[in-house]
Parts: C-alpha cells; sequence; structure tokens
C-alpha cells in the first residue's frame, strides 16, 4: 500500500494495546509501521525532511529506535549518526549525563573520544515523545561536549504528559501531529 502522508501511515499501521504497559494505558505499537516498507519510507521522507530545513549536520539517535530511524534519516541525507546510548553500552572513555525517569532515574551516553562533536549542529531523532526526559538530557548531554543541538523530530507525542513544553526552545516536528519544523 502506498501513503500520502506519515500521518496516513501510522493511522493506518499502529497497533494499539490496551493495559500495556500498565492498566488504563493505551501503547501505541510502531512494530507494524517499521516493518511496512511503504509506512517506513514516507516517516524517514518526512523527518529527513525536518532535519533538513533545521540545518542538521549530523544525527543524535536515541537508543533504540532512535537507532534505526536516526540512521535511516542520516543516510538519506548523506550525513553521520551518533547513537546516544544507554549507560553501560559503550567501552570507556564515555561522556555521561544522568535523568529522572518518573520511576527513579537512568542515564545516556556518548564516545568521549574517535568522535569530535565540538561545534557539530545535531538534530535529535526518536520514536516517542512523552515526558520529555530523554530528549533534555540527550540535549545536556551533547551541548556539554561543545555540540549544538539544532532540533527534535519525532514520529509520535504521548499528550498531556508536558514533553513539549520542556523542548518549546528549539525547533519540533512530531509526525502524527503533523509539525513542521
Amino acid at each position: 500500500m502506498s501513503y500520502a502522508t506519515a500521518r496516513q501511515a501510522l493511522a493506518e499501521r499502529i497497533r494499539y494495546v490496551p493495559d500495556f504497559p500498565a492498566e488504563g494505558v493505551v501503547f501505541e505499537d510502531l512494530t507494524p509501521v517499521l516493518a511496512d516498507g511503504e509506512a517506513l519510507k514516507v516517516i524517514v521522507d518526512e523527518l529527513a525532511e525536518a532535519v533538513k530545513r533545521m540545518g542538521a549536520e549530523m544525527i543524535g539517535g536515541l537508543d533504540a529506535r532512535g537507532f534505526l530511524l536516526g540512521s535511516a534519516v542520516a543516510y538519506k541525507l548523506g550525513i553521520g549518526v551518533l547513537a546516544i546510548r544507554k549507560k553501560g553500552k559503550l567501552p570507556p572513555p564515555v561522556f555521561s549525563a544522568e535523568y529522572e525517569l518518573e520511576y527513579g532515574s537512568a542515564a545516556l551516553e556518548v564516545p568521549g573520544s574517535g568522535v569530535d562533536l565540538e561545534g557539530r549542529k545535531i538534530a535529535l531523532v526518536d520514536d516517542v515523545l512523552a515526558t520529555g526526559g530523554t530528549l533534555c538530557a540527550a540535549r545536556s548531554l551533547l551541548e556539554q561536549v561543545g555540540a549544538n543541538v539544532v532540533g527534535n523530530a519525532l514520529v509520535l507525542e504521548v499528550q498531556g504528559l508536558g514533553g513539549r513544553e520542556k523542548l518549546e526552545d528549539l525547533p519540533l516536528v512530531v509526525l502524527n501531529n503533523g509539525d513542521i519544523a
């Protein structure tokens, strides 16, 4: 099937799972979307267009689905991708930033050597915007190492969790909302 927009692909291919991961929550599963070549193509195309308008020269893909999407966007644009990993997944040396989650804390890491991030314009790419904590931590981490985060590009947004408000000072594109950078 061919999709005119990412919003159409998402509307037709997302699998809704009630009461997961907790009672009262409806999980929006992107697996069927990513497994559909036409849906994946339109999503990557729209993310790439948003990132291009942000002026990015590198993608920061957040662990783990941001790796998939970010890599595809970077390939389409002919730019590099940086995997922003969860703590403990990279060999030392690393730069690390801790952040709070609704159920505890976590940390993100990037390589401490081998990749020059000083002054690089990086767009963050991920699958879902919820509270915004992970994106804020990724931005903080990249800014600590001298990079310039130029925007955020995501596929889905969970409404009512305040994530958008934490990211208002940068361009933000969320495909299921029809945002434009």
